[in-house]
């Protein structure tokens, strides 16, 4: 089910990337247990992840978003590729905190003062990094302003989790529009306008889909991208280039967790198995646990021993 809309706009002034990630979002509330807080903060962070590795040129780049702060979430880490495949985690999964003056959830309050980081892995040697400091913690200000400082990007980031009683995600997603060379000064102007006059992203969502209910997802964001851009001038409405997907997706394995084992060295390798006879790794963005008995961890060693 594509759940990722992306189009440019008629005078080739903008383009926009416009995701529903409720579905996503859930599973990583019920993988890793995180309190309403948590979800909407990690929740943000992998749906700006998800959007960003569509961004990138290759389906086999990757990328990386690493928040991290003073505050009691620690900190807050997505990674996405281009095919569309999120992985996420919090360090603190149940962070909880009282809510803003506004009534909201406090995600920048969570992350304190920080830093954020941007890997993109482009398969060609080094990778590019990128860092700034937070603006204040709430993950789309702080990426609209990497894009600006870091990439020297025009762009605005909208990102919504909305976390119901029973602390399921009611709906979850975001937007990135981004200014093209030469756009026109009228679509900066509409555009200003339109998003300052704009609801909350997660009500819009909701209102498509109960009005959407039994069509396609791409029906659906159509839908959405007509109530956010219908409005606009002739010249500057969207036209849709292309529908993708974006999806939780943790590509752990046995190969990898053993290959970590073995950057640890022979000497701690040895220690392990001596004190312990076993060695138990738990993937940290789907909880996965690999064990590992005395029998593999005594080849492991003898791999680890320098040739």
């Amino acid at each position: 089910m594509n759940n990722t809309v992306m189009g440019m706009d008629k005078s080739g002034s903008y383009r926009v990337y416009l995701t529903v990630t409720t579905e996503m979002v859930e599973e990583a509330r019920h993988i890793h247990g995180t309190t309403p807080l948590a979800t909407a903060g990690l929740g943000r962070v992998l749906t700006a992840a998800g959007m960003m590795g569509l961004m990138l040129k290759n389906r086999n780049d990757k990328m990386t978003l690493l928040f991290k702060g003073d505050g009691p979430a620690k900190q807050i880490m997505a990674t996405a590729d281009g095919k569309g495949h999120v992985k996420g985690y919090i360090a603190d999964p149940h962070v909880e905190l009282p809510l803003t003056k506004e009534g909201k959830l406090d995600v920048g309050g969570s992350l304190g003062i920080g830093e954020l980081t941007v890997i993109k892995d482009m398969g060609m040697g080094e990778p590019y990094v990128g860092t700034i400091a937070l603006v204040n913690g709430e993950i789309a200000e702080d990426l609209t302003a990497y894009f600006f400082i870091s990439e020297q990007q025009s762009t605005s980031v909208a990102l919504g989790v909305k976390v119901e009683r029973d602390l399921s995600v009611g709906a979850a997603g975001g937007m990135i529009i981004q200014m093209l060379p030469g756009a026109d000064e009228g679509a900066v102007e509409v555009l200003e306008e339109r998003i300052k006059a704009m609801p909350p992203l997660t009500a819009l969502i909701e209102d498509a889909l109960k009005e959407g209910a039994g069509q396609t997802m791409e029906g659906i964001l159509d839908r959405l991208l007509d109530v956010i851009f219908g409005e606009l001038p002739d010249g500057y409405q969207v036209d849709v280039l292309d529908h993708r997907e974006i999806s939780w997706d943790c590509d752990c394995n046995r190969e990898r967790l053993e290959k970590a084992l073995l950057s640890i060295g022979e000497k701690d390798l040895r220690e392990i198995l001596e004190e312990d006879g076993q060695a138990e790794l738990q993937c940290q963005f789907c909880l996965k646990k690999y064990h590992f008995d005395r029998e593999e961890l005594e080849k492991l060693v003898k791999a680890a021993r320098p040739s």
